[in-house]
């Protein structure tokens, strides 16, 4: 499981082991007992969103796809932090993304599938989850996905 999600990372760009900074007042990540809980992340690599714009106008389907599997890598690179290792996850349970949608775009479960698709990868069926996708109008920093979610850790 560690290997293929740093296989993920490494094809994305994304160094697993860089720094999450938040850009707020608030935590990156909570816990409560066994669930934790991602706040949102968008497609950031170091200190630069490289995935911006809306989707359907400014970018296409692929892109967006590409920056929701980099927000769902930097969910998992929080959740191994907190855990130590992604073994440690029992199973994810809800994941929300949010898609800077042009007007008339209506494939946000499209890009929504990529990040699904890569943490079926990566965690097997510890990775299935329940979903939902959602068009927006603006996000963070002009990021074209922004991606929360949670998870329950094993005992």
């Amino acid at each position: 499981m560690a290997q293929l999600f740093l296989q993920q990372a490494a094809a994305v760009g994304f160094d697993a082991d860089d720094e999450i900074r938040i850009g707020g007042n608030y935590q990156a990540l909570v816990r409560d007992g066994n669930l934790l809980y991602v706040s949102g992340q968008v497609p950031r690599i170091g200190s630069e969103v490289v995935v911006k714009g809306a989707v359907g106008g400014e970018i296409d389907l692929a892109a967006a796809q590409h920056g929701a599997r980099i927000a769902v890598l930097r969910c998992l690179a929080l959740l191994q932090r907190e855990l130590g290792s992604l073994e440690q996850i029992a199973r994810m349970l809800t994941m929300t993304v949010y898609v800077r949608s042009a007007a008339g775009f209506a494939q946000q479960s499209e890009v929504a599938d990529a990040a699904s698709e890569l943490l079926l990868q990566v965690m097997g069926d510890a990775g299935r989850h329940a979903r939902t996708s959602v068009g927006v109008a603006e996000l963070p920093k002009g990021a074209a996905v922004e991606i929360a979610l949670q998870a329950r850790a094993n005992s």
